[in-house]
Formats: C-alpha cells, sequence, structure tokens
C-alpha cells in the first residue's frame, strides 16, 4: 500500500512537471491527464475512494472536456490540421501512455490485493464536509480562477477581424 502510493505521488510529481515544461498544448494537456489520474490513485491509497471517483470523473473527464474545447477554439483555422496532425503522432503518446501504464499496474496492485483498510476509509459525507466547510473559499476561488483562464482564452484566440483590409 506504501508503495502504491508513492509510486502514484512519483507519477503524479513527473507529469506535472512534464505539464509545466511542455510547449505544445496538446502534449501539456495529455500529460495533465496523467497527473489527475495519478492524484486518484493517491486518494485511493489513503482510503478516500469517493474523492478518487471524483477527481476522475469531474477533472480527468469534465475540466479534460473543457480544456480540449478551449484548445479547439484557439486552433481555427485550415493550416491548423497538419499541425494537430503532427502533435497526435504516436511519438507524443509514448510517454503519457508508459505513465498510464505504471499506474494501471499500481491499481491493479491495489485492487487485487484488497489491502484498503476500512478505519481509514472516507465517507462521502466527510469529503462534503470538507470542501464545503473549512476549505469553501479555495474551491471557490479554484472556480473563479478556471473561469477567468475560459473568459481570457477566448478573448485571447478570437478573431475581431482587425488588420483585415
Amino acid at each position: 500500500m506504501t508503495e502504491a502510493f508513492y509510486i502514484a505521488a512519483l507519477i503524479a510529481l513527473g507529469a506535472t512537471v512534464m505539464v509545466i515544461t511542455r510547449l505544445n498544448v496538446v502534449h501539456a494537456l495529455l500529460y495533465l491527464v496523467v497527473s489527475l489520474l495519478a492524484v486518484a490513485v493517491v486518494f485511493y491509497t489513503l482510503g478516500a475512494a469517493f474523492a478518487a471517483a471524483l477527481e476522475v470523473i469531474v477533472y480527468a473527464g469534465a475540466i479534460m472536456v473543457l480544456f480540449v474545447f478551449v484548445v479547439m477554439m484557439l486552433n481555427m483555422g485550415p493550416g491548423h490540421v497538419n499541425q494537430e496532425r503532427r502533435w497526435l503522432s504516436p511519438a507524443v503518446w509514448s510517454g503519457p501512455m508508459m505513465l498510464a501504464a505504471v499506474l494501471l499496474g499500481d491499481m491493479v496492485y491495489l485492487l487485487a490485493g484488497g489491502n484498503i483498510h476500512a478505519e481509514r476509509a472516507v465517507a462521502a459525507e466527510g469529503v462534503g464536509v470538507a470542501l464545503y466547510g473549512p476549505y469553501l473559499l479555495a474551491v471557490e476561488l479554484a472556480s473563479m480562477l478556471l473561469l477567468g483562464a475560459l473568459v481570457g482564452a477566448y478573448h485571447v484566440g478570437r478573431d475581431d477581424g482587425a488588420g483585415e483590409e
């Protein structure tokens, strides 16, 4: 159990560093998905299975779809089709695939061993009380930050027609 925690934590740390250092947005998004999945494994090893499921459903699912829409919105035009084909080559997927394979092995090890202790499990009510109790301000600030980033990305990427004659 402790080994699985440290493996998932190292993958989350490594994938997050890759998100920050990638110049290509699509590459960064691939590593961000791996990072979010690794954080879900960390939650699971700490006994918060509900928080892990929320991490996968809300962040790795819904928020990543939002980010993909923003990338699609910013990369408009026929000249970007060949660039997107190069971005989605198998070489791009090799890093996130290797990290995801290690995470999959980590989860299989955890689920096969059944090492989750019931006394360490966190109920869904405890997650809700924590999120909307002492951490309410942090949750609201994070949601406002995401909304501001989306509006900013829209304004940066929109075509006003300026410069056209």
